[in-house]
């Protein structure tokens, strides 16, 4: 009986298929939409992966060390028996494993300390520090690059954290699963096992009717111009599919694929990077966001926000590693960052709450501005005011750093900073920070 049963719900679904696709709607566009793009594999340019710390990181166990202030209330815990440690330039807590990622990567790397997100609200914070707005409207970056650099890439900007807002410049992509693209693109095989379900020659009676189909489309003049669009959509996405096929053709098996659990936690940073990275190499995407959620650290901080921060520093490690090992490092700009910062001080469940003040890192390989920090805060993590021109502390003619002024800059850093695209977002601040001057 159950094996009847199976066999039977098995012709269900493969009738259903073919019913589908001979009646010419085997996938559903919405206007002006695009599922696939044209694949570029010789795609050269610039490549972009954002890190999003989400929760808030506590930057002064992180890349702005705080030790303690007598008479005042303790900051960190490590602080009472170890002081701050240096990486060429750049100090950093003897915290988690931060003395490896940043002995391993101080020669590639620029921090920004001091960056205030004006708000102790998660929501706000996100939106700020990747859009450079305190609310909603302008795009998150990677929307923007992808929509510069590669507007008809299939799956140009991945998201799987950070602010997934386009502005309505281009769509961004889930990849949490790689079985659902597998599936997607091989649909005649069961996603569980890849064995066949639809017969050869009735995929290619479908295919050959399909095809038919859109000849017969083509050559059409009398269609309304919605009736245009969605056949000139789906005949894109026809011509175009071999591209995510390469894609999907470099994914590994389930027993190859990093694993998304650390210890029985949910940890899939390792496995967004090495996705993104293959979609950058098949040449279908240029800019993902990868990113981790366990920095809200109300309680028990020290231990919580210790396995997060290592996490993401092991992940990001990974991610440096695997670009290397693909051939992409050369090209490749990593931007970490949070919401927020945490309180300069332990509540009473011995955790830390919200704070405005931050950091950022931006990473490229051997970059000359590397090995550099700009931007300060005082012994109990305040922002303090910067000088635009020579990025040292100026109280008289400084200002504050925010999101926006880190975004202009990486807008500059990226190359498409006066592009049509990023002038209709442009940030209504005259105070433009040269953070990647290597002279500064």
């Amino acid at each position: 009986m159950n094996e009847r049963t199976n066999e039977d719900n098995q012709l269900n679904r493969r009738d259903f298929l073919i019913n589908t696709a001979l009646a010419g709607g085997a996938l559903s566009l919405v206007p002006g939409s695009r599922l696939w793009g044209a694949t570029d594999p010789d795609y050269d340019g610039p490549l972009f992966i954002m890190v999003d710390a989400n929760g808030g990181w506590d930057a002064t166990s992180f890349c702005d060390p705080k030790t303690n202030v007598p008479g005042e209330l303790v900051i960190n815990h490590w602080a009472e028996n170890d002081e701050a440690r240096m990486a060429g330039n750049i100090p950093y807590a003897p915290f988690s494993g931060n003395q490896k990622f940043f002995e391993k990567y101080y020669r590639h790397m620029l921090v920004i300390n001091g960056i205030d997100s004006q708000t102790n609200a998660h929501s706000v914070g996100v939106i700020h520090n990747w859009s450079g707005r305190l609310s909603v409207g302008y795009p998150a970056m990677p929307a923007l690059l992808s929509a510069i650099y590669a507007p008809d890439m299939p799956i140009a900007w991945i998201n799987n954290g950070g602010y997934p807002e386009s502005a309505n410049l281009i769509r961004f992509t889930r990849l949490e699963d790689p079985n659902l693209i597998q599936s997607v693109l091989y649909p005649t095989r069961v996603p569980w096992d890849g064995a066949p379900w639809i017969r050869d020659n009735e995929w290619a009676a479908m295919r050959a009717s399909q095809q038919a189909r859109l000849d017969s489309l083509r050559t059409k003049d009398d269609l309304l111009p919605w009736q245009k669009n969605h056949r000139d959509i789906y005949y894109d996405a026809r011509e175009n599919a071999a591209g995510l096929e390469a894609f999907a053709n470099l994914i590994p098996p389930a027993d190859q694929l990093e694993p998304a659990e650390i210890n029985g936690r949910w940890a899939p940073m390792r496995r967004q990077s090495q996705l993104a990275l293959l979609a950058f190499k098949a040449g279908v995407a240029m800019t993902a966001d990868v990113a981790h959620f366990e920095f809200d650290t109300h309680d028990d901080h020290d231990n919580r926000q210790a396995v997060a921060l290592e996490t993401v520093t092991d992940a990001v490690d990974y991610l440096w590693e695997t670009a290397e090992a693909l051939g992409l490092a050369d090209r490749l700009t990593v931007l970490m960052c949070s919401d927020f910062g945490r309180t300069p001080h332990y509540n009473d469940d011995n955790g830390k709450d919200h704070w405005p003040i931050g950091s950022a890192i931006i990473m490229q390989k051997n970059a000359p501005w590397a090995n550099r920090v700009v931007g300060q805060t005082d012994e109990g993590h305040n922002a303090l005011s910067i000088n635009p021109q020579t990025l040292q502390v100026d109280e008289a003619n400084g200002t504050i750093i925010y999101p926006r002024h880190v975004l202009t800059a990486f807008r500059a850093l990226a190359g498409i900073d006066m592009n049509p695209i990023t002038q209709r977002f442009q940030f209504f601040d005259n105070a433009e920070f040269d953070f990647f001057n290597p002279s500064l």
